[in-house]
């Protein structure tokens, strides 16, 4: 996935997004060594800073963790990865629900698009 940022949200956020969908989608598989926060950054095209915000973010969500000398790692934790893909599925429905609200669509209305698609 290109790394195409919004003006809308902090860069951070974004990144943090963006790396939650590669790790959850198997991008990255479980127990995966990360590129380094260097790597990462010049190929977003962002401050090692930002990046670091990033990574860290991660790292309290339990998506990655952090072996001192080695680097970043995706979790092994499939409970972790199952619930963030949840998380990130229902706020995506959300998201949607609400869109298609403001069109003047009731939930129902929504389901039923989504089937005849």
């Amino acid at each position: 996935m290109a790394w195409n940022f919004l003006s809308d949200r902090p860069i951070y956020i974004q990144i943090v997004e963006h790396l939650k969908i590669d790790i959850i989608s198997g991008k990255y598989s479980l127990g995966e060594r990360l590129p380094s926060v260097r790597e990462l950054a010049f190929e977003a095209a962002v401050n090692p800073n930002t990046m670091q915000r990033a990574m860290s973010e991660l790292e309290e969500s339990g998506l990655v963790t952090s072996q001192r000398t080695t680097g970043r790692f995706v979790t092994e934790n499939v409970e972790i990865l199952a619930r963030s893909k949840l998380s990130l599925a229902n706020q995506i429905a959300e998201d949607y629900l609400h869109k298609i609200g403001e069109l003047g669509y009731s939930p129902q209305e929504a389901v039923e698009l989504l089937k005849n698609i």
